[in-house]
């Protein structure tokens, strides 16, 4: 296990905040501690079978029916349970772990498979994008029977995440980028349970999604667009990968402005015995 702190800026793990730091980090620790636990939020538990969320009281389990009577809509929310079996789950598991891991931010490692982007200035680098790994092939061929994503979701890019509670891995609330990345954001959640964490600036509520182990999560429409998701360290008690697919927007689709750039992802995504961009030496 690494033990390796990648953490810049307010980004902290359990390594970094172990260690004496300068008075500023512990001000991001705190910061960053205390951001996903307002007392004053308002907890809802997401159910897959209601496709509302639910308060979450003191006197509610909240699964499915006994939930409390308070709900809110919460569409863009589309949950697979047991898309894979446990032999697809360890098969997965053991060709990913032969790739070498990259320390990220905010106690996580990650295995990149796709464009490096400088997001800010709205540039790729196609180079280093070999395509997807051979794992994900299978993977990329189900995702045809989730009628979601039979039609027109065409990956590009594929990261794998690994959180462990070790590092204290947790993510804060953000939304992916909309200049490259398209509407829908497709995960296989693996190897134990966890929670996705759905905020809004300005809003006192807080949405809490379940992802069971071997689950696949698509987010889409108001969700993707109107609410940050996160992950919580307490939500995270054992080790779990998440591989995450991304589909472009439609400026790099037929008939947008960088099309020939998108045919060009497309073309190389497809060609599934790529590298982990980490891996590949800077030329």
């Amino acid at each position: 296990m690494a033990t390796i702190c990648a953490c810049k800026g307010i980004r902290t793990c359990l390594i970094c905040e172990n260690k004496c730091v300068p008075l500023v980090g512990n001000e991001h620790q705190q910061s960053q501690r205390t951001l996903f636990n307002d007392a004053a939020k308002k907890e809802f538990v997401y159910c897959n079978i209601c496709k509302n969320g639910f308060l979450l009281t003191p006197s509610c389990v909240n699964k499915h029916p006994d939930h409390s009577d308070v709900s809110i809509e919460f569409p863009g929310i589309e949950l697979v349970e047991d898309f894979i079996d446990d032999i697809e789950e360890s098969k997965i598991c053991a060709e990913i772990d032969q790739v070498q891991w990259i320390d990220s931010q905010s106690g996580r490692r990650k295995q990149d498979y796709g464009p490096k982007v400088n997001f800010k200035k709205k540039k790729l680098q196609m180079k280093v994008f070999s395509g997807f790994p051979p794992f994900s092939e299978a993977l990329v061929e189900r995702f045809k029977r989730v009628p979601l994503l039979k039609e027109n979701f065409i990956p590009i890019e594929l990261c794998n995440l690994e959180y462990t509670p070790e590092r204290g891995s947790a993510i804060d609330p953000h939304f992916d980028d909309f200049w490259l990345w398209g509407e829908k954001l497709v995960t296989l959640n693996i190897l134990s349970d966890t929670y996705l964490s759905m905020t809004r600036d300005n809003s006192d509520i807080e949405v809490l999604v379940p992802l069971p182990r071997r689950s696949l999560l698509v987010v889409y429409g108001p969700a993707r667009y109107e609410w940050k998701h996160g992950i919580h360290r307490h939500h995270i008690e054992a080790r779990r990968l998440a591989v995450t697919f991304r589909e472009l927007t439609p400026e790099f689709l037929p008939g947008g402005l960088r099309e020939s750039d998108g045919n060009v992802l497309i073309q190389t995504a497809m060609n599934y015995n790529g590298i982990s961009v980490g891996c590949i030496p800077n030329k």
